[in-house]
C-alpha cells in the first residue's frame, strides 16, 4: 500500500496554486541588475567608451573576449583616449556571464543587457564583432535577428557599474561617479543599503552581511535575529559555557 501513498502527495498537488509560468508567453521579471548579452557604450557626444586597453579580456576567466586598441586618427578620433578598441570579439559559446569584464572595465565602456534569449545556428553568429556590440544612435542595444529581445530587455544597461555606494561608503550612497550616455544622459543612481527593498531577491541564507555586537543583521533583504558566527575557541551562544 506504499505507492498508493505516494499517489495521495501527488494528488493533493491538484488543489495547490500553480506556480508554473507559461514560458515564454508568460515571463518573471528580471533583476535591475540582471547580467545578459554585452553592448559597448557611447558618450553623449557619440564618442566611443572603449579604449582599447584590453583589461576586459585579461579579466575573463572564460577567454571569451578578444580585443585589440590602435591609435585614434587625429583628423577623426573614435574615442577621447589616444586609442580606441579597433577589434572586439565576445565568443558567446564561451561565455558565463560573471560580468568580471564589467567589473574591470575603466571607462564603463562594457554592461550588459539584460537579454538571455538568444540562439545560433552556426559559431560564426555566435562570436560577436564591435558592429553587432556597440550601441546604436540613439543609445540602445542592436537587436539581431536571433536575439529575442523583449520590453525592458534593453533598460539600464549600465545597471552593474552604477554603484549603489562607491567604495563601499553609505554616506556616498546616491552621489553619481559616472559618465553620461549615449541618450540617456547621466543616469540616476539606484537604491542601496538605506533602503530595506533594494535586494534584487530578499534572502534570509544570505552572508554577506555585517554582523553587529547585539547579534542584530543588517543589509538589503536580509533577516533579521540571526545567530552570530562563534570564533574558535570561545563558547557558542546558548551552550551554557560546556
Amino acid at each position: 500500500m506504499g505507492y498508493l501513498k505516494g499517489f495521495t502527495i501527488s494528488g493533493k498537488q491538484f488543489f495547490q496554486k500553480t506556480v508554473t509560468t507559461q514560458y515564454p508567453e508568460d515571463k518573471r521579471p528580471k533583476p535591475e541588475r540582471f547580467h545578459g548579452r554585452h553592448v559597448l557604450n557611447r558618450y553623449e557626444d557619440g564618442m566611443e567608451k572603449c579604449i582599447g586597453c584590453e583589461l576586459c579580456a585579461g579579466a575573463c576567466p572564460a577567454r571569451c573576449i578578444y580585443v585589440r586598441g590602435a591609435d585614434n586618427p587625429p583628423d577623426a578620433p573614435v574615442s577621447p583616449g589616444e586609442r580606441y578598441g579597433f577589434v572586439y570579439e565576445i565568443n558567446f559559446l564561451r561565455c558565463i556571464h560573471c560580468d568580471l569584464c564589467v567589473e574591470a572595465c575603466p571607462t564603463e565602456a562594457i554592461t550588459e543587457s539584460k537579454l538571455f534569449e538568444f540562439s545560433f545556428t552556426n559559431r560564426q553568429d555566435a562570436i560577436y564583432t564591435k558592429a553587432e556590440l556597440v550601441v546604436d544612435d540613439d543609445g540602445n542595444p542592436k537587436h539581431l535577428p536571433w536575439e529575442d529581445w523583449h520590453e525592458g530587455d534593453d533598460e539600464n544597461t549600465s545597471g552593474w557599474v552604477r554603484a549603489t555606494a562607491p567604495s563601499g561608503v553609505a554616506a556616498a550612497e546616491g552621489r553619481p561617479l559616472w559618465s553620461g550616455e549615449l541618450g540617456h544622459g547621466v543616469r540616476p543612481a539606484q537604491l542601496g543599503q538605506s533602503d530595506p527593498l533594494a535586494a534584487d531577491v530578499p534572502a534570509d541564507f544570505d552572508i554577506s552581511i555585517r554582523e553587529v555586537k547585539d547579534a542584530e543583521m543588517r543589509g538589503a533583504g536580509v533577516a533579521r535575529g540571526r545567530s552570530v558566527r562563534v570564533d574558535e575557541g570561545t563558547d557558542a551562544p546558548g551552550d551554557g559555557g560546556r
